[in-house]
């Protein structure tokens, strides 16, 4: 039954948004190109702020300051029992879902996906979002120049999720 809804389901849907606009009398196929139109200029604003992203990030991480973060920050997660190698995702997945993906991937090649660093980062990866890439990307392509708030929320929430995961990884696996 499954199998049969999730292939019908997004037919029907695109079925009753026709049927819908139709009904109201709205030219839906110029509709869609105007959206498609629409689509094609927010990708081109948006290239900008996404190469200064991955500059942005490759400089971080060529420039020794993450594994200089690690080096200091060790002791302290030796004593809260928090693997030092799980930092740099840590560090790295507010700034980019890809960078994270990417880290995520080698750290679960590395220990193995039912290590608790495996488990860990799948689910910090889970737990968090890509806060920088957001405002960066999406604010800057819209024109909002005021993000303070909106930066402190969502790195606070992703605050909140690396330690989140780090607890219940720690309580249902250790």
């Amino acid at each position: 039954m499954i199998s049969i809804l999730s292939l019908w389901l997004i037919p029907m849907i695109i079925a009753f948004i026709l049927i819908y606009g139709t009904f109201k009398k709205i030219e839906t196929y110029e509709a869609f190109v105007e959206g498609g139109k629409q689509g094609i200029e927010i990708a081109f604003s948006i290239i900008p702020y996404l190469v200064g992203m991955l500059v942005s990030i490759s400089i971080f991480r060529a420039s020794g300051a993450l594994d200089f973060f690690i080096h200091i920050t060790k002791p302290v997660l030796d004593v809260l029992h928090v693997p030092a190698e799980i930092i740099p995702l840590a560090i790295i997945r507010p700034i980019s879902g890809t960078a994270a993906l990417g880290m995520t991937t080698n750290l679960i090649s590395t220990y193995g996906p039912d290590s608790f660093i495996g488990r860990l980062a799948a689910t910090m990866q889970g737990s968090t979002d890509t806060t920088l890439y957001i405002l960066t990307v999406y604010f800057g392509a819209v024109g909002i120049k005021k993000m303070g708030d909106a930066l402190k929320v969502g790195l606070f929430a992703d605050l909140m999720g690396i330690i989140a995961s780090i607890v219940i990884v720690t309580i249902i696996f250790s």
